[in-house]
């Protein structure tokens, strides 16, 4: 008998071990995300460590389905601040009968002309709404902005190149309209992410190319702008993986095989040049949607060419991941930093109440 609790025993301990070294493999080494890259990572040296990262993908979902990571319903966002005023559904275009629209965020009491920033949101160019940066909408307009947040034509109803077309339509309307809007039209900055991400590279890089100006109005105004912030936006749709992931055929329609010259086309990479404007990036090493060796390549090309960037290479974070509190957080101060050092001017006043 005592032979029998002894081998029972021996095999309990054996089974915990196992399951064990099991879950420490699943949660510390299965699904781990590349190696840390601090030489690729440029930020100035006064902004504050980023919050620390989950060690695999299994390891963050976890402790997501534990409850321990906070994240931000974009669905209901704060209330308007008292120092800004909104206008929804405002028309910046219209393609035929189709009305271009976006909301409008201003900090009150404006007297000089200030900066313009346009936020592109995500979706895979086929969800997504113009909604879902107000935070950061009604954030930076209470920092001194004139803050649009763009919705344009999702894939169901137009594909490539269409929502390229539409952003560079609201850059033109703003600048177009600079004076009512009280915006200094030399100092515009696009934003976007993952998909948006995408748009707002296209805005930055592709101001020289005329076949993507589209025909949404203001036509004889430049859609270049001055700043770029890209987070975990895809940047070169030739990889072996880009140009056959299906979120990506479905929005080009043509195969790489049929037509690599559109998938070119459609890469933010292909169109860097030293006339571009500084850049933002923002990519978490744990993307398993667009892998962070597409914003590494794109660091890349912008120091090869001589174009300014930061870089904000996030260890253990995921694509999406500002929507979790601390890094939407983080990704409010380091946006406000760069706009700081490329964006304002003392040009920029709003007067004091």
């Amino acid at each position: 008998m005592k032979f029998r609790y002894k081998k029972f025993f021996r095999i309990s301990i054996a089974l915990f071990a196992i399951l064990l070294s099991t879950g420490l493999w699943w949660y510390f080494f299965d699904s781990r995300a590349p190696q840390s890259r601090p030489d690729l990572v440029r930020l100035p040296d006064s902004l504050p460590k980023p919050p620390k990262g989950y060690p695999t993908t299994n390891a963050l979902m976890l402790n997501y389905a534990l409850g321990f990571i906070e994240t931000i319903d974009i669905s209901a966002p704060p209330p308007l601040p008292s120092d800004v005023t909104e206008e929804l559904d405002r028309e910046y275009g219209r393609v035929g009968d189709r009305v271009l629209l976006l909301d409008l965020f201003t900090p009150k009491n404006i007297t000089k002309p200030t900066p313009g920033v346009l936020f592109i949101h995500g979706g895979g160019w086929s969800s997504g709404d113009k909604s879902d940066y107000r935070i950061y909408a009604m954030h930076f307009a209470q920092q001194g902005y004139v803050v649009g947040c763009v919705g344009y034509r999702l894939k169901k109803e137009a594909t490539y190149p269409a929502a390229i077309e539409d952003v560079k339509c609201a850059v033109r309307w703003m600048r177009a309209h600079a004076e009512l809007l009280h915006v200094d039209p030399d100092r515009i900055a696009v934003v976007g992410g993952s998909a948006g991400g995408h748009l707002s590279m296209m805005v930055g890089y592709s101001s020289d190319v005329p076949e993507l100006e589209g025909d949404g109005g203001w036509m004889e105004t430049s859609s270049s702008v001055q700043a770029v912030v890209d987070l975990y936006g895809p940047t070169d749709f030739t990889t072996p993986y880009a140009r056959t992931h299906k979120t990506t055929t479905s929005y080009l329609i043509k195969s790489y095989e049929e037509d690599p010259e559109l998938y070119e086309q459609c890469s933010p990479l292909f169109h860097v040049d030293a006339n571009d404007p500084p850049t933002l990036i923002f990519q978490g090493t744990l993307d398993d949607l667009v892998p962070v060796t597409q914003s590494d390549r794109l660091a890349a090309k912008l120091e090869s060419v001589g174009v300014p960037f930061w870089y904000d290479r996030l260890d253990g974070w995921p694509h999406t991941m500002d929507i979790v509190q601390p890094i939407g957080e983080r990704v409010k101060i380091v946006v406000g930093a760069f706009f700081d050092e490329y964006l304002r001017s003392d040009t920029a006043s709003v007067k004091e109440e």
